[in-house]
């Protein structure tokens, strides 16, 4: 096969059935309210948020209690340096969190669990990951998106019986929906699962599959065709991980996160009996929308614990480094990034703590909530690492093996800016990120008005449509004039020694902007700003910083309220929300003054070979081979190397 070539078995699809195929996969009603999706539409319901929602006494309870125990334990059995110089985490690490119940922290006490909440299931991330984001990662494709979330959401009573208490003690699990060539466009999944009798056979190779190389059990998403008695479809099966024809065939290596067990997966004639169907044919996309609605806030937890991380080792090292007569923090350009962590370390725990609880609660629908957590806390993060790498100077850009060696301390900073690097892409790059989002911000407008700027619609569906549009835009528009953000004494409740009440009348303000940003965007764009995705993304990361604004303050007034470092509570909150601030302006600016038409020319000169001169004077070190790996069904050629561990 030649470098340009694919899989035959690849599914031709068009860009408009890919879109049917996503769309189709997303859920498609609100049910209950949603705090992000009222601010896109210009409408800040702080009530939905505030009094900041609280988990029960008992809750709290077994989970500092298990917290106790975890935090013991990575303390005294974790050696993050070895697992960093191995690329392996101990097994006998991974049998002792089994022993502890980390496995089992978000399955339910009936099957063996510690029926944690996401509350403190995060907070157990954080401390993990903080000790080895390897580790973070192992237990978080296990609960987050591996077998327990899909059956406690979708799973049958006798499948959450046979698998919960397995995956709860003894068994890791993992998540398999990624190909050599399908990645966030689904549509072309090519692994199937054929009918027959009372089994499906399944055929295919999936990629990056986290845990796979250690995995007993997995969550596999293959393409069922139509057929009689079949509806066909995108579908989730659970697969046991040592059934005939399942290789593994590598463990794959990464610039970070060297310990996680990531391979390739080869499935030759796998027979899976029906019964370990999750959901209804077809219904697979769906089951790995809504698992990761809240499986995505496992990220936002492990930048929470790199955001502390980089304060700590800031605050030790810039008061410890002296340049030009005093410790470098007392230098403004050192002390900014130091405020900036301080405060967007804040932030962050009050994105991921609020997001959490408001999961645990299920008042809210909480999709666009948990996307935007995942999205801002993923960007800061890694800005958070790449400012301490900076503050470090020197010493951050060596390695902490390198540092210990000549009789420093061993400070990991570029191990962190390598460990984060990959939470950009994980479980929905950015870029995809924005658009998911960004769809989601606009479900009213296309609901209403959908038709309108659908080229396959008939006249007579667009009179209707522009008959509905005129009935909603007439009740909206007039709403987003003016607002209580325009009033002096609004939110007066958060004003205590430090005043963040002019913050939430920001917010309050800009939400209206945001929203007549995007109604004006439509009207001008109409079937076309699908494609503005520089435009955007804008949109979709000034709703971020204003969700960020918000749960920062709600978390200062909640802990002012609790006798919980109230006031530097409040004084971080401001300098962040000052700090937000400004990056919102600079993104209102971009809205309409950007490069983005000349950037797309650009793209096609590049495409066309029209620059290629300027790639002279160099080599390529690249390896020879082809761009996407033949991933044609078939059996393996190869050793496997599944590794499990008893």
């Amino acid at each position: 096969m030649s470098a340009s070539t694919t899989p035959s078995s690849r599914p031709a699809v068009t860009e408009r059935e890919a879109r049917e195929v996503a769309e189709a996969a997303r859920e498609q009603h609100w049910r209950k309210p949603s705090f992000a999706k009222e601010l896109f539409l210009g409408r800040f319901r702080l009530d939905l948020i505030h009094p900041h929602p609280l988990p029960a006494d008992e809750a709290a309870q077994r989970g500092e209690e298990f917290l106790a125990k975890l935090r013991d334990f990575v303390e005294t059995k974790v050696d993050a340096a070895l697992i960093e110089r191995e690329a392996r985490i101990p097994d006998e690490v991974i049998d002792g969190l089994k022993e502890l119940g980390a496995f089992g922290m978000k399955i339910d006490t009936k099957y063996g669990g510690l029926g944690l909440t996401q509350v403190y299931y995060n907070k157990a991330l954080s401390l993990v990951g903080s000790a080895s984001p390897a580790i973070g990662v192992l237990l978080s494709a296990h609960q987050s998106i591996g077998v327990p979330q899909p059956l406690k959401l979708f799973g049958t009573q006798e499948q959450k019986e046979r698998f919960l208490p397995r995956c709860a003690r003894t068994d890791i699990s993992a998540f398999l929906l990624t190909e050599p060539d399908v990645g966030s466009d689904p549509a072309r999944l090519a692994t199937t699962a054929i009918p027959d009798g009372d089994d499906y056979v399944l055929d295919g190779v999936k990629l990056w599959t986290t845990n796979g190389v250690v995995a007993d059990l997995l969550v596999v998403m293959a393409r069922v065709p139509k057929s009689e008695g079949h509806k066909g479809g995108i579908t989730a099966f659970v697969v046991e991980t040592n059934s005939p024809g399942v290789t593994v065939e590598n463990r794959n290596a990464f610039m970070g996160l060297r310990g996680i067990e990531n391979g390739v997966t080869r499935f030759h004639q796998v027979r899976v009996p029906a019964a370990n169907r999750v959901g209804e044919e077809g219904q697979g996309l769906k089951i790995a929308l809504t698992t990761l609605n809240t499986g995505r806030l496992s990220l936002p937890a492990s930048c929470v614990a790199a955001g502390k991380w980089c304060l700590k080792i800031a605050r030790e090292w810039s008061a410890a480094r002296e340049q030009w007569g005093k410790p470098v923090a007392h230098h403004e350009a050192v002390g900014s990034k130091i405020s900036f962590i301080a405060a967007t370390t804040f932030a962050l725990e009050a994105v991921t703590d609020l997001a959490s609880q408001m999961a645990d609660e299920d008042r809210n629908d909480i999709r666009i909530e948990g996307a935007l957590a995942k999205l801002y806390a993923s960007e800061m993060a890694w800005t958070m690492a790449d400012e301490l790498v900076q503050i470090r100077g020197g010493r951050g850009f060596e390695t902490a093996e390198s540092l210990r060696a000549r009789g420093e301390r061993g400070v990991p900073a570029e191990q962190l800016l390598r460990d984060l690097r990959i939470n950009r892409i994980f479980e929905g790059s950015t870029e995809i990120m924005h658009l998911l989002i960004a769809r989601e911000a606009v479900d009213a407008h296309l609901s209403v008005a959908g038709d309108l700027i659908d080229p396959g619609k008939s006249l007579g569906e667009k009179a209707r449509a522009g008959a509905n549009a005129g009935v909603f835009y007439a009740k909206w528009l007039p709403k987003l004039v003016a607002g209580p953000g325009q009033l002096p004494a609004t939110y007066g409740e958060f004003k205590h020694g430090v005043d963040l009440s002019g913050h939430l009348r920001y917010v309050e303000r800009t939400a209206r902007k945001l929203a007549r940003s995007t109604f004006y965007a439509m009207s001008r764009w109409q079937g076309r700003m699908e494609s503005k995705q520089g435009f955007l993304g804008r949109i979709v990361d000034i709703g971020a910083e204003l969700f960020a604004m918000s749960a920062a303050c709600v978390r200062a007034e909640l802990l002012r309220s609790q006798g919980d470092h109230g006031r530097e509570a409040y004084q971080l909150a401001d300098v962040f929300c000052r700090q937000s601030r400004i990056r919102i302006e600079e993104l209102f600016n971009r809205l309409w003054t950007n490069t983005d038409d000349l950037d797309r020319k650009v793209v096609k000169g590049v495409l066309s070979g029209t620059y290629e001169w300027l790639e002279r004077g160099i080599v390529d070190p690249s390896g020879e081979g082809p761009w996407i790996a033949d991933a044609t069904p078939g059996p393996s050629q190869k050793e496997n190397v599944h590794r499990p561990i008893r």
